[in-house]
C-alpha cells in the first residue's frame, strides 16, 4: 500500500537523527475533498499528512504544507495533476484554491510542528495580477486560524525573482520561494560537474545577494536541480564533498 510504505515514521527518525529540521509536503488541492474526492482522485492523502504531522512532532520537525497541485493546475506540468498538459487556473477558481488553503490551516494551525503554508507551488504562465489577488487571499485565509505560520509565496517560474517582492513587503511574516533549476537549457546540460558549481556560485549567489539584500520578505530556495545526464557518481561525490566542506 503506496501510503503506508512510501514514507514512513522511520525516515522522520531517521531524518532528525540526522540533522534535517524540516520537511516539505507536497499536496493536492483535493486533500481538501478526502476522503472521497472526485475522480479520478483517491482518498487517502488527509490521513498521511495527519500522520507525518503527529512523526514531525514526535521527532522534532516542522512542516511546510505546500499546495503543489491548485485546481485546474497552475503550470500545466504533471506534478500540478494534469493529464493533457493544460494550465487553466485564473481569477474563477481563486475561491476553490483559497478554500483548500483554509482548510488546511485551520486543521493544522494548532500544531506545534507547522511552521508555514505555501500557497502555491510554481505558477508559471498564470497572469501576474490574478496570481497577487490569489495570494493576499490566500494569506487572509491562513491568518484567519493563525498568525505565527509563515505564509509561502512562489515566485512565478516565468518572471523576475523580484517581482513579488514590493507586493510582499505588505504583509507580515511573509516568505518568497525561489527555485533554481540547472537544467532545460543547452547551457547547463552541456556543463560539467565543476562548471554547474561555479554557475551557482557566481550566477545564483549573486542573484540571491541582491534578493535578500533589498529590504523585503524573507527568502527561500525550496528548489535546486542539476542535470543528471552529465553527472557521474563520481561527479554527485564531489558536489556532496563541495557541500559539506
Amino acid at each position: 500500500d503506496h501510503w503506508n510504505t512510501y514514507i514512513t515514521e522511520d525516515d522522520f527518525k531517521f531524518m532528525s537523527e540526522n540533522g534535517l529540521n524540516t520537511v516539505r509536503i507536497p499536496v493536492g488541492w483535493w486533500i481538501a475533498k478526502d476522503p472521497t474526492p472526485p475522480k479520478p482522485f483517491v482518498g487517502g492523502s488527509l490521513k498521511t499528512l495527519d500522520n507525518a504531522f503527529t512523526w514531525a512532532q514526535k521527532y522534532g520537525m516542522k512542516v511546510i504544507v505546500d499546495l503543489h497541485a491548485a485546481p485546474a493546475s497552475q503550470n500545466g506540468r504533471v506534478h500540478s495533476a494534469t493529464r493533457d498538459g493544460y494550465r487553466e487556473w485564473g481569477d474563477s477558481y481563486i475561491p476553490d484554491t483559497v478554500a483548500t488553503i483554509d482548510f488546511l490551516a485551520e486543521r493544522y494551525s494548532e500544531s506545534p510542528s507547522l511552521i508555514a503554508i505555501q500557497l502555491m507551488n510554481e505558477p508559471y504562465g498564470v497572469d501576474l495580477g490574478s496570481l497577487k489577488k490569489y495570494y493576499q487571499a490566500g494569506y487572509e485565509a491562513v491568518r484567519k486560524h493563525t498568525s505565527s505560520a509563515y505564509v509561502i509565496m512562489s515566485n512565478p517560474l516565468d518572471r523576475d525573482s523580484k517581482v513579488l517582492l514590493q507586493f510582499a513587503r505588505a504583509f507580515d511574516r511573509v516568505v518568497i520561494d525561489v527555485h533554481y533549476y540547472n537544467l532545460f537549457w543547452d547551457k547547463f546540460s552541456n556543463m560539467n560537474v565543476k562548471q554547474n558549481i561555479d554557475y551557482i556560485r557566481y550566477n545564483r549567489a549573486s542573484e540571491l545577494s541582491s534578493l535578500t539584500s533589498s529590504n523585503g520578505p524573507l527568502i527561500f530556495v525550496g528548489k535546486l536541480s542539476f542535470p543528471s545526464n552529465n553527472i557521474s557518481k563520481l561527479g554527485l561525490r564531489n558536489i556532496c564533498f563541495l557541500r559539506n566542506n
